[in-house]
């Protein structure tokens, strides 16, 4: 036998000192030396290393110094910030999404009207059937009252908690259950008694003292309520009104699923180790549709999850129409919006065209041109931009192209040229208003367009020379504005030349090379001049589309293509590596293109659609808006003799005594004198065509029912002193 006792001291050991007063404190440290010898060498305790002498510090901002090394150290924290002292961070915003725009908030009015009008008719229809149901489970509901008010009385509930005293064999326990139960139901059956009775009593006096006729809605009152407590648990008495909706609700774990199933690698590092993906605010409504926004993990871009979003679609299971991921502009590169909207993109209602039925435009201010994927306004600055379009046949381009033709046509100050390379009519409409319009397949529209990409480049010399005679209080920087554009003498206004299939000219092996150099000219040089070049083509390659044309143009749109190449000839280059994918569009996505260059970041945008009756109509408008602004002259016959333009006809219209007029009291007048040329004309109608003759609509206040309105209108002398500057050019 192994003997474990300690070896004997070698020298004697003191006796242990006495215990304080408050009580013995035993030294741990001691007592596990103590015991050390008797334990397994195993579960010895192991001595502590020597005590490290502390480390000499140099206060040096951001290191230590230990002996000879530098040991850098974190920063120092930062200070404490004062009440009012500005925080950095994004605010959230105080008014909804949907009650920051019109269009947001009428698409929410609308989905709740039809939400909430569907869902009354729906249960309108059926009263009949549920006053049945009512009917058959009044009985049941009847006898769950009269059982519910027998167990109360009996005590029901106690019943299981003495029969288990019985079965346990407890007497005493059973006894003093028995009491309890006993004094209960007495009590209960005495309350039963004083206010049940007269309770009753009184029901049936009221109920022979009340008149005849309201005996019925009381029965049935009854019955319903009755009917209610009779009802199964498992077959409610009303079916939901159920509005089939193709998404369910977007949570932030359907997010983060659909995103750690895209194969990056990052992602799931940072799942695994706990972090990653996070949300800096809530999932919420926006529009028709969800809206996330992700802060993805470190080292994860955009472009990233932009590339993969089919994949993300199967992620979210969600139709590819209903995914629309994009960057956050006003944060960092690894701010993911997602918006996933309740129904595709391309099966959804199209936002109508603003200046469909009424109004008129300003090529200086943003053209509407189409609606985003959250139903939102889309417009293209013109001014200083050239457009090129681009798709395959049939997925919408001439239609793109035809809402910015509308769209400038509308603006009685713009001047058109446009050519249709296809031959079709889908642009006949421009014939009405267009100071240049051609249409064909043949050569000879292919020489008039070319002449009229040289015309285009002598007139950028003319306009050079005549914006740097003008002074410099005029145009200090050089470039044509609205001022500008409205002095006719300087023949400044805005040009836009519009050529639709432009590869049969590009192309052409007479005319192509030298269409080419003069198109690149146009673009680079017209920009600041008022010049304007929007192209048109469904073959963007290096033969039928001139690299300086594709590489300059500063808004692009396209719509459907078959490939990469394709894609990033229209959109730019390597737009395709970063994510805009045109080629994922499908047939069903007419309409439906990558916008880039008129915001700033890349956006998917659903061109108006304008049928061809429609656009008949808004170039009507759009002739009588120019003839009655003396920048279009009409046929005989058309405006009687005496009158030839929109002054004139102001000046009609307003007697020498009255010496300013409302917009709207003028509206009324022209629509008098002309009801087809000003029939559809308002105030902001008058507003848009004076402001080229250098008139401004001003404030005039009127007296009415005792107080004074103000209201936007124009002066009598100011039309007055306009018109008779243009006689005396004309009769100098």
């Amino acid at each position: 036998m192994t003997d474990h006792s300690p070896p004997p001291p070698d020298e004697p050991t003191d006796p242990p000192p006495p215990p304080p007063p408050g009580g013995w404190v035993p030294d741990l440290d001691a007592v596990r030396a103590e015991l050390a010898p008797y334990l397994p060498a195993d579960r010895r305790p192991v001595p502590l290393p020597a005590p490290v002498p502390p480390v000499l510090t140099v206060p040096v901002e951001g290191v230590e110094v230990a002996g000879d090394v530098l040991v850098p150290v974190d920063p120092p924290a930062a200070p404490r910030r004062r009440l009012l002292e500005p925080r950095p961070g994004t605010r959230r915003p105080i008014v909804p999404s949907w009650l920051r725009s019109w269009a947001a908030l009428r698409v929410a009015v609308r989905w709740a009207a039809g939400h909430y009008s569907y869902t009354a008719a729906y249960h309108g229809v059926r009263v009949p059937l549920y006053a049945g149901r009512l009917a058959v489970r009044a009985p049941r509901g009847a006898g769950r009252l009269a059982a519910g008010a027998v167990g109360w009385l009996a005590d029901r509930d106690a019943r299981p908690v003495i029969t288990a005293a019985i079965r346990q064999e407890d007497a005493s326990t059973y006894l003093r259950l028995a009491r309890l139960h006993d004094s209960r139901t007495r009590t209960r059956a005495i309350l039963a008694g004083l206010v049940g009775l007269p309770a009753l009593v009184l029901a049936v006096w009221w109920w022979v003292a009340v008149p005849t006729g309201v005996h019925l809605p009381l029965l049935a009152a009854a019955v319903a309520a009755l009917g209610v407590v009779g009802a199964p648990a498992d077959r409610p008495l009303m079916s939901p009104a159920v509005v089939p909706t193709r998404v369910g609700r977007l949570t932030a774990d359907v997010v983060t699923r659909a995103l750690g199933a895209l194969g990056i690698a990052e992602i799931n590092r940072a799942r695994r180790e706990g972090g990653g993906i996070t949300f800096p605010s809530p999932v919420m409504r926006d529009g028709p549709g969800w809206r996330a926004e992700i802060d993805l993990p470190y080292g994860v871009t955009v472009s990233d999850i932009l590339e993969r979003r089919e994949r993300l679609a199967s992620g979210l299971r969600r139709p590819l129409g209903c995914v629309w991921p994009e960057a956050g502009h006003d944060a960092h590169a690894g701010r993911l919006i997602l918006w996933v909207g309740d129904q595709d993109m391309s099966q959804a209602p199209a936002a109508p065209w603003p200046l469909a039925q009424r109004g008129l435009a300003d090529v200086f201010a943003p053209l509407p041109f189409g609606s985003d994927p959250r139903g939102r306004a889309v417009s293209i600055s013109l001014v200083e931009n050239n457009v090129l379009v681009g798709s395959l046949p049939g997925a919408g381009k001439t239609s793109a192209v035809r809402v910015l033709m509308l769209g400038c046509g509308l603006d009685p100050t713009c001047e058109l040229w446009v050519f249709n390379l296809k031959g079709t009519a889908d642009l006949d409409a421009a014939e009405k208003f267009a100071t240049r319009y051609a249409t064909g397949l043949d050569d000879a529209t292919a020489e008039t367009t070319l002449a009229a990409l040289r015309d285009l480049r002598a007139d950028i010399a003319r306009r050079a020379e005549a914006i740097r005679r003008l002074p410099k209080d005029l145009c200090p920087d050089g470039k044509v504005t609205r001022q500008i554009a409205g002095l006719r003498s300087q023949g400044l206004h805005p040009l836009v030349a519009i050529v639709d299939e432009c590869q049969n000219l590009f192309s052409h092996p007479v005319y192509g090379k030298e269409a080419g150099e003069l198109a690149v000219d146009v673009i680079k040089l017209g920009r600041a001049l008022g010049i304007i070049l929007i192209l048109a083509t469904q073959r963007p390659d290096a033969a039928s589309l001139p690299t300086g044309v594709s590489s300059n143009a500063s808004i692009r749109f396209c719509l459907r293509v078959m490939g990469q190449v394709e894609n990033d000839m229209i959109l730019g280059t390597s737009m395709y590596k970063n994510g805009i994918q045109a080629t994922t569009l499908r047939p069903s996505d007419k309409g439906i293109g990558y916008l880039v260059g008129a915001t700033d970041e890349p956006m998917i945008v659903r061109a108006a659609y304008i049928d061809t009756p429609t656009a008949e109509q808004i170039a009507d408008r759009a002739r009588a808006a120019r003839i009655a602004a003396g920048r279009l002259s009409p046929p005989v016959g058309e405006i009687a003799p005496m009158v030839t333009s929109l002054l004139d006809d102001i000046l009609t219209v307003i007697p020498e005594g009255e010496k300013r007029i409302w917009s709207e009291t003028l509206a009324r007048r022209l629509a008098e004198l002309r009801p087809d040329l000003y029939g559809e004309w308002g105030p902001d109608q008058i507003a848009v065509v004076v402001k080229p003759y250098g008139i401004e609509t001003v404030q005039i206040g009127r007296r009415s029912g005792g107080k004074v309105v103000n209201r936007r209108g124009i002066e009598r002398r100011h039309v007055a002193a306009v018109v008779a500057e243009r006689d005396r050019q004309r009769g100098s």
